[in-house]
């Protein structure tokens, strides 16, 4: 029983929990979501690149066995000439030749200086800047989408109010039609002209209807939340202009393949590289078959000078052209933004005045609508005359509604091109 009473008295809080989203929420859903996920496995990519450029510097050292067999006795190691006519001068010491030979031991090598390498690390740094960038950027992209649908719901909502509130009107204007009619004051067509009106109506509501799913399915897909009504926003802050940043994962990744055009380059100079091996072989001698364990081991180093690398020139020549290719796009991007930017700054500003416009006009409609029901009851007006002050109002009110959508898509769309956080905007 005392658990009855229990859930009693939470269920409005479970319930209130449930439905009552906010906008933090949803903006917190997003780094969950798939597409978040895509640019963090972007950025892991970009780290593993920056330590496989820096691991060229670390040695290089691997284990090795061999078989070599040979059809005439071959040398195991070098062996110095006085030592070989000891050799030759005592048939008992075994000679280390041999037609069948084990080896095993190790090799190491290590780069002492080799320019590309460390431009090649410096490359797949800022390759990681860019990535991190980038996915801040298509954060604030999905954060700028939540909002705009969201005010997309907002604003069906508002105008299945409008509607709802309209066809409450004309229901109780049919009702003081079917009394004229009755009476013979008004024709019946009067009545289909109204009927028709109410359908009118419902098929509106029905069309907007789709637009409503289209908003909570763009939710959905990015935050992977079911909406079942529009979640309360407030405007806390305004876009900040400056920087076009929505370029600069573009910006970074230029940076990054002008390196690498000078990462082909340096791999025409001179490279210094350490070279070590440590070699154990195992034989039968070839002169009286004993077995012979011999140890031999080098260290050096090697200057290698490209004299002429004809395909490396033309990498030199294509990473060039990559780098071409992408200055231009961004050259193209930035007149993009650049426009769209003094476009938008312009429109929000009439969007403004013509929200507190529309806003006036409404409640002035909303006056005449009256003063032509008071006409109509009076038959100084047809019901032609009044059905247009009622359509004229529901239209009047959905074109405020639509501002105050754009209001926000506006917004969100400079927030997304300044690179302004999303989250200090919206609350």
């Amino acid at each position: 029983m005392n658990y009855k009473i229990l859930l009693l008295l939470f269920l409005p809080m479970l319930l209130h929990s449930q439905y009552n989203r906010n906008m933090g929420e949803l903006f917190d859903s997003l780094k969950v979501n798939p597409q978040y996920k895509s640019n963090e496995i972007i950025m892991e990519r970009a780290v593993l690149n920056r330590s496989m450029a820096n691991s060229l510097l670390f040695p290089k050292i691997a284990a090795f066995g061999k078989y070599d067999y040979a059809n005439a006795p071959t040398g195991m190691l070098p062996v110095a000439p006085n030592d070989l006519i000891i050799m030759v001068q005592d048939p008992i010491i075994p000679q280390p030749f041999s037609e069948n030979i084990f080896r095993a031991g190790a090799e190491i090598s290590m780069p002492i200086f080799a320019k590309s390498i460390y431009t090649m690390a410096a490359k797949a740094k800022i390759m990681y800047q860019s990535a991190e960038v980038k996915a801040d950027i298509d954060l604030q992209k999905n954060e700028a989408i939540i909002v705009s649908s969201n005010a997309n719901l907002q604003y069906i909502e508002s105008l299945f109010l409008a509607l709802d509130k309209k066809k409450a009107s004309l229901l109780k204007a049919k009702e003081l039609i079917e009394i004229k009619v009755k009476n013979g004051r008004v024709p019946e067509s009067a009545l289909l002209k109204i009927n028709s009106n109410i359908n009118g109506i419902d098929i509106m509501r029905s069309q907007v209807a789709l637009n409503r799913e289209k908003a909570l399915a763009t939710i959905y897909s990015l935050t992977n939340i079911k909406l079942d009504s529009s979640v309360s926003m407030m405007q806390t802050g305004d876009y900040t202009k400056g920087q076009l940043k929505v370029l600069h994962p573009l910006e970074k990744k230029i940076e990054a393949s002008k390196l690498g055009v000078r990462a082909e380059k340096e791999k025409l100079y001179p490279a210094l590289v350490f070279n070590g091996n440590y070699n154990h072989a195992y034989a039968k001698a070839y002169n009286n078959n004993e077995i012979v364990n011999t140890d031999y081991a080098t260290v050096g180093l090697t200057l290698r000078v490209p004299i002429f690398e004809k395909e490396q020139y033309a990498r030199v020549k294509l990473s060039k052209l990559d780098v071409l290719d992408q200055e231009n796009e961004l050259d193209k991007m930035r007149l993009e933004f650049t426009s769209e930017a003094l476009q938008l700054e312009n429109s929000i500003q009439i969007l403004y005045n013509s929200e507190e416009l529309y806003s006036k006009s409404i409640d002035d409609k909303t006056e005449l609508l009256n003063i032509a029901k008071v006409s109509y009851k009076n038959d100084r007006i047809s019901i032609e005359d009044y059905l247009k002050y009622e359509d004229d109002l529901l239209l009047e009110k959905s074109k405020l509604y639509q501002i105050q959508a754009q209001k926000w898509q506006t917004l969100m769309k400079l927030a997304v091109i300044y690179g302004n956080n999303i989250e200090e905007i919206i609350k």
